[in-house]
């Protein structure tokens, strides 16, 4: 069996190191009838081993490992095999500009140039540059920073008698972190002047790939270049390139006697629609394959979750709006959303709740169900793997803003204070997935959940009943509490039945039950419940 090729995205290390290969080389053929090309895929969806692969095709310094295309695809098609090897190629990926300040940025940007320069040293020698030009290139090479790209290519073009080819990897990278850490409009109007200089009017460009998970067009970013042909996941051209296919899925499993596990691998990875072809992730997919071969116990996990950059769920599932939170409750049940989708973004417009949805789709949390013309669509999450990162992510999120909460309705219990236990108790309900079953049992299983950590009496005969919940305090002369559980089958019915609960702990003597352990001072309340609406009455003294 081939290596699994885990965590490579250098085409020559891939074959050379007789990895498992998805072929895809037809893509050469896609760009060489494009000027300008630009691919929106979500995060490891192959597009920078696709750029890695296209590098070594076209490089004019690689010629020695033409080799690694021997049997593949594009080998057999011989109007492409022409251009192999024939042109000055920049290879330059902006996937590592993840850090937290504009000036971080900017030095790695100048090491990025830096090693792109430090590949073609031979300038220093070459016959064709001017020694102003030479000493200029040297400046890159020692990490300064002028039209870098430009000049870069400019030399190159002056030096082979070729025009260049630059291949640009995750541009968007640097402006999600930019948006980030608030240094967004600085970012912009750097990679602006990158692009404008390098793609705009250089006549010693012969071709530009772009690669991405957006398209930024408001910004301005891609100013004049208009000859760029853009293929998303919205187009139905040259989505075969990204990800798996279904053939390629079977063929995989086929390879790694996995067959048996062709409807596990569908439920946790398959789901993405690219155009109108069904594509599995990758990088999922490898990793369980990877995972299998290891050891068969291993059941299937979101391996996506942990490389894909989930802040953009966290941060929605984080906001603050009722609305935001029902439809994603609504996701999480397995139904679908209709939303209009903007295919061109900014990343500063990703807080407009009328957005957020585009940006889920582009980047892959998110898959159409159905097209309903003009930009409509119905979107559900893709599978498996995706509802968990929703599910953790939401519950974690819940948690973590329950934890504080909580004691607060607690202490405002032991005060008294209804109104403000009311208050709390919505409101953690509010934040909270819709699992409800119109159970009084899960009501009073949430109440357990709520006050875990404290001495708790449930379900506890007394006096002439059976209450639901004491909460006990750490000492006699603080206060206990007895909460009666109700479920309401309407809103109107929240403050009778929860004045029914009340009555229910004076008439069974729930609270001399407590009094005669010792405890010195009782509290007790009725709580009702419908969905996410609930009402506490206090035991009048």
């Amino acid at each position: 069996m081939k290596l699994v090729p885990i965590g490579i995205e250098n085409f020559k290390e891939m074959i050379d190191k007789n990895a498992y290969y998805v072929d895809k080389t037809n893509l050469i053929e896609n760009v060489l009838n494009e000027q300008s090309v630009f691919f929106t895929r979500p995060r490891r969806f192959g597009k920078t081993l696709n750029m890695s692969m296209l590098y070594y095709f076209f490089s004019i310094k690689e010629k020695e490992n033409a080799y690694l295309f021997n049997g593949l695809n594009i080998s057999k098609n011989k109007e492409a095999i022409k251009h192999q090897n024939q042109y000055p190629t920049l290879f330059i990926t902006l996937k590592d500009m993840k850090n937290s300040s504009y000036e971080k940025q900017m030095n790695r940007f100048k090491e990025i140039i830096c090693l792109c320069a430090k590949n073609f040293l031979e300038l220093l020698d070459s016959d064709e540059l001017l020694d102003s030009e030479k000493k200029l290139f040297q400046k890159y090479v020692n990490n300064e920073l002028e039209r870098e790209i430009f000049n870069i290519s400019y030399f190159l073009y002056k030096h082979y008698h070729q025009k260049v080819i630059i291949l640009i990897d995750e541009y968007d990278v640097p402006l999600q972190s930019a948006y980030q850490y608030n240094y967004y409009y600085e970012m912009v109007e750097f990679l602006r002047n990158v692009f404008s200089s390098a793609l705009k009017t250089n006549e010693s460009l012969e071709k530009d790939i772009m690669t991405g998970c957006l398209r930024i067009s408001k910004e301005s970013i891609f100013t004049g270049l208009n000859n760029f042909t853009s293929y998303s996941i919205l187009n139905n051209i040259g989505n075969e390139y990204f990800g798996f296919t279904k053939k390629e899925i079977l063929q995989l499993l086929k390879d790694y006697n996995l067959t048996d596990y062709v409807d596990e691998v569908k439920e946790w990875y398959d789901g993405y629609l690219f155009g109108n072809i069904e594509i599995y992730n990758p990088w999922s997919t490898l990793m369980y394959v990877d995972c299998k071969l290891n050891s068969s116990d291993n059941k299937p996990i979101s391996f996506w979750a942990n490389t894909s950059g989930n802040d953009l769920v966290v941060n929605y599932i984080q906001n603050d709006s009722d609305e935001l939170h029902e439809e994603f409750e609504q996701l999480i049940q397995g139904k679908s959303l209709t939303k209009y989708i903007k295919p061109e973004l900014t990343y500063r417009e990703m807080d407009n709740i009328n957005n957020i949805y585009s940006f889920l789709l582009l980047t892959g949390y998110l898959k159409i169900k159905e097209d309903l013309g003009e930009n409509k669509y119905k979107l559900i999450i893709p599978n498996k793997e995706v509802y968990e990162i929703y599910k953790q992510t939401f519950m974690s999120y819940f948690e973590d803003y329950t934890f504080v909460r909580k004691e607060n309705l607690y202490q405002s219990l032991v005060k008294g204070d209804v109104d403000q236990a009311n208050e709390i108790l919505g409101d953690i309900l509010s934040r909270s997935i819709n699992y409800f079953n119109n159970e009084e049992s899960f009501y009073h299983g949430f109440l357990l959940g709520l006050f875990s950590g404290k001495k708790i009496k449930s379900n506890r005969e007394a006096m002439h009943g059976r209450f639901d919940l004491c909460i006990l305090p750490k000492q006699i002369f603080q206060t206990a509490l007895i909460l009666e559980c109700k479920h309401s089958k309407s809103v109107k019915d929240l403050i009778s039945d929860a004045s029914e609960g009340a009555q229910q702990i004076i008439d069974n003597k729930y609270e001399e039950e407590i009094i005669n352990e010792g405890y010195l001072h009782v509290k007790g309340y009725g709580i009702s419940f419908y969905k996410k609406y609930c009402y506490i009455v206090k035991v009048q003294a």
